[in-house]
């Protein structure tokens, strides 16, 4: 590990070196890609630097403690030991997290896509309300937030909503917010007062450049058609919204809230290749199935997630047996200790995977 970390110390500073040389500041490119490359190696280096300076601070208390001190003082050494005894193993447990290997997709956009599926009416009505607490959250973390699509019924919820999130590291967090995500309350439809359970599925992907996922103009149809509102209804009387389908794949995206047809049509594009790209990246995941299942999950939309219980105010992530009496906050937003706490089971997994296969 530490062979690594010094390693990785080596080209920060040179990393440091290129970007002052004049060369690299008149090339925007390159100029961009090396601050990135050392943005990423930052905290690693930072860690490992604070390491090295624990670690002579304490070689250092221990020798004075092998010195003739009076009883204060060697009281206070010892309590300086322990401190620094215990900030080096926290360091150590997290360079050893740093080190993981990094999703290449964490740092990236994403394009989030919720459905209200089981339940009706209700489920639709939890969709929003599912996409009003990311949107919340989002503005917690100065991300920006743009609505693309959405389908609503009579009652104002979303039967589909489809909206991007840009921020640095918006993919990192919210990843792990796909899936089923089950409540239980009494619908406002329901005259009877009786508890029912619906479903809303939660699909959180990478947005891709087109040198990611190319998509050539003989491959997709594009259609045009008016713009609708709830039930169907005409809102626009111009042909603005548009329909792209992926002929070789028979993957389809619409948009039609954009200010022009042309707005509309690149909308569409960009959902269109983060939908190939989830499809390609789990396809690749799938091949390693057999062999793990992480616990926060794999991102499968029928697999049930989270329950939000309002009789109780209570939610529950069911990976990790995680359970919060507060969910009226949750549903303003305050969803970063679930997120905290889904990112540290995933890090004890991959660390737990990185020592079996060192022994």
């Amino acid at each position: 590990m530490f062979d690594r970390l010094q390693a990785l110390a080596d080209r920060y500073e040179k990393l440091s070196e290129l970007l002052c040389d004049p060369d690299v500041a008149s090339d925007p490119k390159r100029l961009r890609d090396l601050s990135k490359e050392q943005s990423d190696l930052q905290e690693a280096h930072d860690a490992y630097t604070e390491y090295k300076q624990v670690s002579e601070q304490l070689d250092d208390a221990k020798l004075m403690l092998g010195e003739k001190l009076d009883d204060e003082m060697r009281e206070m050494v010892k309590m300086e030991i322990d401190e620094l005894s215990e900030r080096k193993t926290e360091l150590e447990e997290k360079m050893r997290i740093l080190l993981l290997p990094k999703d290449p997709n964490d740092d990236k956009n994403v394009i989030v896509e919720i459905r209200g599926a089981a339940g009706g009416d209700e489920a639709a009505l939890f969709a929003y309300e599912l996409y009003r607490m990311y949107t919340k959250y989002a503005d917690t973390q100065g991300w920006r937030v743009e609505l693309m699509e959405y389908t609503e019924n009579d009652l104002g919820g979303f039967k589909e909503v489809i909206f991007s999130i840009n921020g640095k590291g918006a993919y990192s967090k919210l990843k792990y917010e796909s899936g089923a995500h089950r409540v239980q309350r009494i619908p406002v439809t329901e005259s009877g007062g009786r508890i029912h359970t619906s479903t809303s599925t939660v699909a959180v992907m990478p947005e891709v450049e087109d040198v990611e996922v190319e998509i050539l103009d003989k491959d997709i149809r594009i259609d045009t058609f008016c713009s609708s509102g709830a039930g169907g209804q005409s809102v626009n009387t111009t042909k603005s919204a548009v329909r792209v389908l992926h002929v070789p794949t028979g993957i389809m995206a619409t948009c039609q809230d954009g200010k022009s047809q042309n707005d509309n049509k690149q909308k569409a594009l960009q959902v269109l290749r983060a939908r190939i790209y989830d499809i390609r990246r789990q396809e690749e995941e799938a091949k390693y199935a057999g062999e793990r299942k992480s616990k926060v999950g794999t991102g499968d939309r029928s697999e049930r997630i989270r329950t939000y219980n309002f009789p109780q105010s209570r939610v529950t992530d069911h990976r990790i047996n995680l359970t919060l009496h507060r969910l009226d906050s949750v549903m303003n937003g305050d969803i970063g200790d679930i997120i905290t706490s889904l990112t540290i089971a995933e890090q004890a997994e991959a660390l737990e995977r990185e020592t079996m296969g060192t022994n």
